[in-house]
């Protein structure tokens, strides 16, 4: 699969800025974000480029987030880069090994880590989104660090590279299904789990109604706000009673809607976890 490269230069940049454009790209398809001193450069597979959606998003923003972007200058320019160099860029650029305390360590193949941890995690990211350092990432691997999951049965709903479907395997859940609709992220995820023997879960192709006749006894799901007030319904239906639900790719402004989406569908609101502008919640099915 080929991909474009986005380069978006905003002036002046800063963090905000760049978390607001990776948000609004993930809901159009863009899967793997890197910020840069000039902005932000962002990845789409080439089947799913629009760039009359682009605009659209661009040229929205000042209405929606005006006191943010009244002043910013926003360009942008893309290009068409081969399977071949995926690899390449990511060893060379753009991934570094993620050290959570002496808990869990998310590497690639190519690192060396000179630490020990409980849980040692290898990702080959490609370009499926999820290799624990963006924020929302961060906050998942936080926060099911902190569950019990021996003997659970376990759904990563947006799994991208599997990196949440490999934890709970490796904290001792039964049984894990890990979804993504991209093929790219649905192939990198099936890898992932072979480097690390992590053979109880199983990797598919598609969206939540794959399991709509299962249950489960946690759900995963680091995706977008939009996606996630969607099929809120639809996790809770597949939930056992007492069931814990973990969502993030959401802003600390977006909380209300989520927990009231939650309390419509019989899920109890336990807490919100913060890191920078990304938010996590916590609910448990009553």
């Amino acid at each position: 699969m080929r991909y474009i490269e986005l380069s978006i230069k905003a002036t002046p940049s800063n963090e905000t800025i760049t978390d607001v454009l990776s948000f609004h790209l993930g809901g159009i398809g863009y899967d793997s974000f890197v910020a840069t001193e000039k902005g932000l450069e962002a990845y789409i597979p080439e089947k799913s480029f629009s760039e009359e959606s682009l605009k659209e998003i661009l040229e929205g923003l000042p209405v929606d987030l005006a006191d943010l972007f009244k002043d910013i200058d926003i360009s942008y320019e893309f290009n068409l880069i081969e399977d071949e160099n995926w690899n390449k860029r990511w060893e060379e650029n753009y991934f570094e090994p993620l050290i959570m305390g002496d808990k869990c360590i998310v590497r690639s193949s190519f690192h060396e880590v000179d630490k020990e941890s409980e849980y040692e995690i290898v990702i080959d990211p490609k370009m499926a989104f999820g290799t624990g350092h963006h924020q929302t990432t961060y906050l998942m691997l936080q926060e099911i660090l902190k569950q019990d999951l021996e003997g659970a049965k376990v759904l990563d709903i947006g799994c991208g590279t599997a990196v949440l479907a490999i934890l709970a395997s490796k904290m001792g859940a039964k049984g894990v299904i890990a979804i993504d609709f991209d093929e790219w992220a649905y192939e990198n995820a099936k890898e992932n789990v072979v480097l690390n023997n992590t053979h109880n879960v199983d990797v598919r192709l598609g969206e939540v109604d794959l399991v709509k006749s299962e249950k489960f006894d946690f759900i995963f799901a680091n995706i977008n706000r939009s996606i996630l007030l969607q099929d809120i319904e639809h996790y809770a239906n597949t939930m056992n009673d007492g069931a814990t639900l973990i969502m993030s790719g959401f802003y600390l402004f977006d909380v209300p809607d989520i927990k009231l989406e939650c309390e419509k569908n019989n899920l109890t609101y336990k807490k919100t976890e913060q890191k920078d502008d990304w938010c996590a919640v916590l609910c448990v099915k009553n």
